[in-house]
């Protein structure tokens, strides 16, 4: 029983006052959140319960396969357009906001904007690389704030993945600034063929365990964007010992392990599908998701952006057409149809490189996350529980 030990160390780890804001915004408002979703669904709309905002475009790093355009002039949203997004979605019970960018941390209003809403929990997709001593002990003051750092390899590894030197040491030194000031704190990793080897094993988790990492999400390779690298994709059987990794690590180590692409049962699930979350990029568009850089309607559209995302039909009609042709992602198996989607709803190429259009026309199918007669059931009551009632298929898979 692996609860126990990672409560344990929680609770000596992490300041009082950020587990407070963890177990309330998090958890009973999320479980509250997600509930509110099904009812709305009941009645026909669909406002996601956890909403993605991708804050600013810029970023230090250079990253192979990265689909965001740091090469080009950095935009943001400005921290009224922040507030004024997370009030409405607030106003119809949602409480959690994954925080991208870019690099987040890049956005010179960050801060404030957490501090504008002390009644919601951000995690914040970020290098840890600008998390210094004054940022990180500003996030224990705030307590609303998980940091999720991304590490996608060691040493010489992280160097070529990131596009630039010493990424890895650096990333480590924010990490350290967490520890220190008492955060909760997180590691994602995009797993591909050049870090598999080396992250997915239980010595880099017990690595992670002492250096006071609470959670890790292991993201699957995603072949999207001008410099997509496919030679980094996982193979099938690859994607599925990934899983029975996660699912046998649950039960073995005291650290939480996130994943966004299986139900209870190991089937797989596309969350923009599901509709339990869609994306606003750093230049107010709203896309079903964070890799699919098109969109018809923005958050300035209306007063409302309840109103904007409940009467999208490009959004609708996305939803339903991932649901009906995979369990996975649609932008992988078939790039086919979201080429198809995009030009019968004349929705717009959202990115600064004016290149997303052609860069789909190029892409090959193949596969993901879905592979039928290889699923892996979650095998620990709590993961079982939590993804069998606050994160599952919502009906869109019958």
């Amino acid at each position: 029983m692996m609860l126990i030990p990672l409560a344990r160390r929680v609770l000596t780890e992490a300041d009082p006052k950020v587990i407070g804001k963890f177990v309330y915004n998090f958890g009973i408002k999320g479980v509250r959140s997600v509930e509110l979703y099904k009812r709305r669904l009941r009645r026909g709309q669909s406002f996601p319960p956890f909403l993605f905002i991708s804050v600013i475009s810029g970023c230090q790093l250079r990253c192979q396969g990265c689909w965001v355009d740091v090469e080009a002039p950095s935009k943001r949203l400005s921290r009224e357009d922040l507030n004024r997004i997370i009030g409405d979605a607030q106003a119809h019970g949602n409480s959690y906001f994954g925080i991208l960018g870019g690099e987040p941390f890049l956005h010179p209003e960050l801060l404030e904007v957490f501090g504008d809403h002390p009644d919601c929990y951000f995690q914040v997709f970020t290098n840890g690389q600008l998390i210094t001593d004054a940022v990180a002990r500003e996030l224990r003051r705030l307590g609303n704030v998980t940091p999720l750092v991304s590490l996608e390899g060691t040493e010489a590894v992280s160097d070529v993945r990131r596009g630039r030197l010493n990424v890895f040491s650096k990333s480590l030194a924010g990490l350290e600034q967490c520890r220190r000031h008492k955060l909760l704190i997180g590691v994602a990793t995009s797993v591909c063929q050049s870090n598999i080897d080396d992250l997915v094993t239980e010595a880099w988790l017990r690595r992670l365990i002492a250096m006071g990492v609470h959670y890790v999400w292991f993201h699957t390779y995603r072949v999207i964007g001008p410099h997509a690298s496919p030679e980094l994709a996982l193979r099938p059987e690859q994607v599925v010992a990934v899983r029975r990794f996660i699912v046998r690590m649950r039960a073995r180590l005291p650290i939480a392990i996130v994943d966004a692409y299986w139900d209870d049962r190991g089937e797989a699930l596309c969350p923009m599908a599901t509709g339990v979350s869609h994306h606003i990029s750093p230049y107010g568009d709203v896309e079903p998701c964070p890799i699919i850089q098109f969109a018809r309607e923005t958050v300035r559209d209306r007063d409302s952006l309840f109103d904007t995302m409940t009467q999208s039909t490009f959004l609708q009609e996305f939803r339903e057409t991932a649901a009906r042709t995979t369990r996975g992602c649609i932008v992988l198996e078939r790039p086919d149809l979201v080429r198809d989607l995009v030009v019968r709803h004349g929705a717009r190429d959202t990115t600064q490189r004016g290149t997303a259009l052609a860069e789909l026309e190029r892409l090959e199918r193949r596969t993901s996350q879905h592979n039928p007669g290889q699923e892996v059931p979650e095998d620990h009551w709590a993961y079982r529980f939590a993804k069998k009632h606050w994160f599952f298929g919502f009906g869109a898979y019958t």
